[in-house]
């Protein structure tokens, strides 16, 4: 199984067209500092009219170190499948979300010369997508950031990322990921499934044509 999956959804028309490009996930952003937050309101409606159409594609919803009733409130509200966990939530935290989560994993960025450290982030990686899977959820590899967690366009070490999939976790990439440079990437960290949204973006904004391109260039190279 192969999964694609385009972040960061505001507009019917975008999700409309991710969806019949291919994608097998669309998400939304419930964390009010990040720039693609969309309202509950908003979201319950844009869930309602999406559902006319497309009854069962799954939609996520992105939360970071929320109170976890919140993010329940939210699941039932707008009617969300799957929450992204994007902070510091520890394992105690997951069993109380009501829905199937996606656990993002921020992998540090440290130079190859660097081996001591290098090694460090590898074994944190490391045990921390064994945990995830042990518990029965699915990760997703992200650059860390000081800024936001997450959809900031940066790539992260992707041969961390291959050194993971080698060790044998499955796991969605993110981070930097475009039309232009997916193939490439899949090519080289064999990932379970990407993740994307500033990728597919022009001047902030979802664009359709990008998010077609991603799908299809995704899809080719992850049924190779």
């Amino acid at each position: 199984m192969t999964v694609v999956k385009i972040c960061g959804m505001r507009e019917l028309s975008h999700m409309v067209a991710a969806t019949e490009a291919g994608a097998d996930m669309l998400g939304m952003v419930f964390l009010p500092t990040v720039r693609r937050y969309i309202e509950p309101k908003k979201a319950q409606e844009l869930a309602q009219a999406f559902r006319e159409t497309q009854p069962t594609l799954p939609l996520v919803g992105l939360f970071a170190d929320q109170p976890v009733e919140e993010v329940n409130q939210v699941v039932e509200r707008v009617g969300l499948d799957m929450v992204q966990l994007c902070g510091d939530e520890p394992i105690g935290y997951w069993g109380k979300v009501t829905v199937p989560i996606l656990k993002v994993v921020h992998v540090a960025s440290v130079p190859m010369e660097r081996t001591t450290a290098r090694n460090i982030v590898i074994k944190d990686v490391h045990f921390r997508l064994q945990e995830i899977g042990e518990a029965g959820h699915i990760a997703i590899l992200d650059r860390q950031s000081e800024v936001q967690p997450g959809g900031m366009g940066e790539t992260l070490d992707w041969s961390i990322a291959r050194e993971m999939a080698d060790r044998g976790h499955h796991f969605l990439l993110a981070g930097g990921l475009t039309p232009e440079n997916i193939g490439q990437a899949i090519e080289a960290t064999q990932p379970y499934g990407v993740d994307v949204s500033s990728g597919v973006e022009t001047d902030g904004m979802k664009d359709i044509a990008k998010i077609q391109a991603f799908i299809t260039e995704a899809r080719r190279n992850l049924l190779i």
